[in-house]
């Protein structure tokens, strides 16, 4: 479907919503192409599926993980040495 850029701006939602059923817009001024709208899913992969739980059982956090840190490290922390020139 070829669309004049004028009509687009006043059906971009009605365009939008084709393009999202697989439908290809051609966007043109003065008779000429000059972009497209087409799914989003044509340029960018969906992404996987990451539920709740996958890592599961990959790594296990320590029982120190909440301890305070070491004296050295707040040290460093409060002199403003943490990223050293």
């Amino acid at each position: 479907m070829i669309v004049n850029i004028a009509q687009a701006k006043a059906q971009l939602s009605q365009l939008a919503a084709r393009a999202s059923r697989g439908e290809e817009i051609i966007l043109s001024r003065h008779g000429q192409p000059i972009a497209r709208i087409v799914p989003l899913t044509d340029v960018v992969p969906a992404a996987p599926n990451r539920g709740f739980g996958i890592g599961r059982g990959d790594f296990t956090v320590p029982d120190s993980f909440d301890d305070p840190l070491p004296d050295e490290i707040i040290d460093t922390s409060e002199a403003g040495n943490v990223f050293p020139p």
